[in-house]
C-alpha cells in the first residue's frame, strides 16, 4: 500500500475527522464531542481530538508490534487480551 499523508479535519458538523489526505471521501476516525464535553473543553476541543487520534495511532503501531512477536496461527500462544470478547 502506498504511503499517504493523513489530516484532521473537521466537517460541517462539527466532529472531527482523520482522514487521507488525497482522499475525501470516508474518514478513517471521527471524533465528536458533545455539547457538555465541547464547554468543559473550552475551545480545546482541537487540541483534545489531536491528542486522542495521535493516542489511538500510538496504541495501535504499538499493537502491531506485540502482534509480530506472536505466531498469530496459535491462539494458545496470544496474550490474554487478544483472546478477550468485548462487548
Amino acid at each position: 500500500m502506498p504511503t499517504s499523508f493523513l489530516e484532521i479535519v473537521q466537517l460541517p458538523s462539527g466532529e472531527f475527522a482523520l482522514r487521507r489526505a488525497d482522499d475525501e471521501s470516508t474518514p478513517l476516525v471521527k471524533i465528536r464531542f458533545s455539547r457538555e464535553a465541547r464547554e468543559m473543553l473550552q475551545d480545546n476541543d482541537l487540541a483534545v481530538a489531536k491528542a486522542m487520534i495521535t493516542a489511538g495511532i500510538e496504541a495501535a503501531g504499538n499493537l502491531n508490534d506485540e502482534a509480530a512477536e506472536f505466531d498469530i496461527e496459535d491462539e494458545d500462544d496470544m496474550p490474554p487480551a487478544y483472546n478477550q470478547t468485548v462487548h
